[in-house]
């Protein structure tokens, strides 16, 4: 080391940087720092778990929603296919409501026209039933069918209880009165009247039979018994008088007188009593035919023919002629005064006047 060298000062150390006095927090910053990096390590593994288990998740998630996505193509396609029978049944039900609308209507429209109210239906119920019963009586002869439909319009309108259907019960009370005033023919009992008159033709006695002489004779008294008085006459002059008597009475019974408007009424032959009571039975059956048919001049010339023939040919002295006679002359009288049934005029005026 030279002179020089030696005699320059002696360099100094540079002056460092005057350490501060005392920094207790570097420790403290780096322990800060390295719990920053645990806690750091630590949020990042929780994070890589939770990353892990979402993963997992999403996974788990994802096939479920595939699954579902799976089904509800399934059940979609169901649904659409549900869709369609529904749509099917629907135009279906739609074509039985638009059908069932369409005979509603015409079943209102038929209502409609056919709708009435009360009293006019009671007022056509009443008048249909009273041309019925008018029928019915023409048939049969007898007001009854007329005065039972009479009697039920009556309480009938009566229970109605309408003032204005008062003209028509009065129009019913007058048609009543006078079906009950009316004469009617009993047409049955005459019937069988004139059956048991032609069953009994072939009983009746004819002018001309001569087995009405045997018959009178037959039922002509016995002689009278002898008095008491005549006992004690002879014996042979109570059997002169017997044979006296037996005599005349057969000479009486060989002659006869008898009184004969009709001359010709004797002149029949006996095989011609048959023709002549079968003709008599037949003008009783055409009568009996006639009243049943409602031909009164038909029954009324049948009876009267039937009448002249028996007074004609017939003995009127027998006592079943005789009232075989007197019943047809009845029954001639009575199908003379016959008058038809009376009509329900008045009742069927005011329930057309009503219906207007």
């Amino acid at each position: 080391m030279t002179a020089p060298e030696a005699a320059a000062p002696t360099p100094q150390p540079a002056p460092t940087a005057a350490k501060p006095p005392g920094l207790p927090w570097l420790p403290v910053l780096a322990a800060v720092l390295a719990l920053a990096c645990v806690v750091s390590l630590v949020l990042v593994w929780q994070t890589q778990q939770r990353v892990r288990v979402l993963e997992s998740e999403l996974v788990r998630r994802q096939q479920t929603s595939q699954d579902a996505a799976t089904e509800a193509r399934l059940l979609a396609r169901q649904a659409s296919d549900v869709a369609a029978d529904a749509a099917a049944k629907q135009a279906l039900l739609e074509a039985r409501v638009a059908e069932s609308a369409l005979q509603r209507d015409q079943i209102d429209e038929l209502l409609r026209s056919f709708s009435r109210s009360r009293d006019e239906n009671a007022l056509a119920d009443i008048e249909a039933a009273l041309r019925v019963a008018q029928q019915q009586s023409e048939l049969t002869g007898s007001p009854e069918p007329l005065l039972a439909t009479l009697r039920q319009a009556d309480e009938r309108l009566a229970h109605i209880n309408q003032p204005r259907l008062e003209r028509v019960r009065r129009a019913i009370a007058r048609d009543t009165e006078r079906l009950r005033a009316a004469q009617v023919l009993d047409v049955p009992a005459l019937s069988v009247r004139l059956d048991e008159i032609s069953r009994d033709v072939d009983d009746m006695a004819l002018l001309a039979t001569p087995a009405r002489v045997a018959a009178k004779a037959k039922a002509a008294p016995a002689a009278p018994p002898v008095p008491a008085a005549a006992a004690s006459q002879p014996a042979w002059r109570v059997h002169l008088g017997h044979a006296a008597a037996q005599v005349w009475q057969e000479a009486r019974s060989l002659v006869r007188v008898t009184r004969i408007a009709s001359p010709e009424a004797m002149l029949i032959a006996p095989e011609q009593g048959y023709f002549l009571r079968e003709n008599v039975k037949l003008r009783l059956l055409n009568a009996r035919l006639a009243l049943l048919s409602r031909q009164g001049d038909v029954a009324q010339r049948e009876l009267a023919a039937a009448h002249a023939a028996m007074q004609r040919y017939f003995d009127p002295g027998q006592r079943r002629v005789a009232a075989s006679l007197d019943a047809l002359a009845q029954a001639t009288r009575q199908v003379a005064q016959q008058r038809p049934t009376p009509r329900p005029d008045d009742t069927l005026a005011a329930l057309a006047t009503m219906t207007k």
